[in-house]
């Protein structure tokens, strides 16, 4: 049998890894002195109206490799092959912490596979996963279409805020407090090496709109997978943002909320796509 594994930066539901026997290993979360295993433990509006409230900074801890070990040794006990689907290793241990396990497993049908991603993006490749599974594909070929597919899975997203940049130490607080003063919306996404990178500002909500319609506009989006509008806390200026986008012709197949490993760095009302473009 042929098993699909991932993180909880995946962002799924539990409900949804249930229906499609996905396994999940959850990453640690800890803010206002508690910690939570995300995706189980915390509701995702509780952990922004957390942030709001007490103006910390989450830290977030990756699973060691016995959390991955004890998988690993019922698949190999079983004689199972499993995939794994996991954040990026430039945005986290998670990878590594995978990596030790398997060499502790000492197991050849345990594929891991750094998608230099996050969120929804992991999501897609790990539904096209179990939709080869269903397929009967083996597990080698899966990962192998899977690492051809990754570069593939893109997102663009629009913050309506710097001040979490800031808590996270990647800008300066006086760079936030000047940049939300003059309503500056930054434009991000994730980088082919897998890092968040920052690919425009624009002054203002319809301008990030028009940048991210128009960054679409340049691109041949394929058809064969799905079109998620994402959202933080708050789905005003999502909503706004998928009406523009639908009038422009494209579409958008579901609406959904981002989860805390990425959600405590874009704070509130942050809005933006996640797509996969043709080869």
């Amino acid at each position: 049998m042929v098993r699909i594994l991932v993180d909880s930066s995946s962002d799924y539901q539990i409900e949804e890894l249930i229906q499609k026997n996905i396994a999940f290993v959850p990453i640690s979360i800890t803010i206002g002195g508690n910690s939570y295993a995300d995706g189980i433990e915390l509701d995702r509006n509780d952990l922004y109206r957390i942030l709001e409230d007490t103006g910390e900074f989450p830290k977030t801890s990756q699973p060691s490799p016995q959390d991955f070990l004890s998988i690993f040794q019922d698949v190999k006990d079983r004689g199972d092959e499993i995939v794994c689907l996991l954040l990026s290793s430039e945005l986290s241990g998670t990878y590594q912490s995978a990596v030790l396990a398997k060499d502790m497993a000492d197991y050849d049908k345990i594929y891991l596979i750094d998608t230099l991603s996050a969120t929804y993006n992991i999501k897609i490749m790990a539904d096209y996963a179990c939709r080869l599974r269903s397929e009967g594909v083996c597990a080698a070929e899966i990962a192998e279409k899977i690492e051809a597919l990754k570069s593939r899975v893109k997102v663009v997203a629009a913050l309506d805020t710097l001040e979490y940049l800031s808590r996270g130490g990647r800008i300066s607080k006086t760079v936030a407090a000047i940049g939300d003063m003059a309503n500056l919306k930054p434009i991000i996404t994730l980088t082919p090496d897998g890092k968040v990178g920052m690919i425009g500002k624009c002054l203002g909500k319809n301008k990030a709109i028009c940048y991210i319609k128009k960054h679409l506009q340049e691109l041949t989006l394929d058809e064969n997978f799905p079109v998620y509008a994402i959202y933080s806390y708050g789905t005003d200026n999502c909503e706004i943002f998928e009406d523009k986008m639908i009038q422009e012709g494209f579409t958008i197949d579901d609406r959904l909320q981002i989860g805390a490993t990425i959600g405590a760095h874009i704070g509130p009302e942050a809005f933006g796509i996640i797509f996969v473009t043709k080869d």
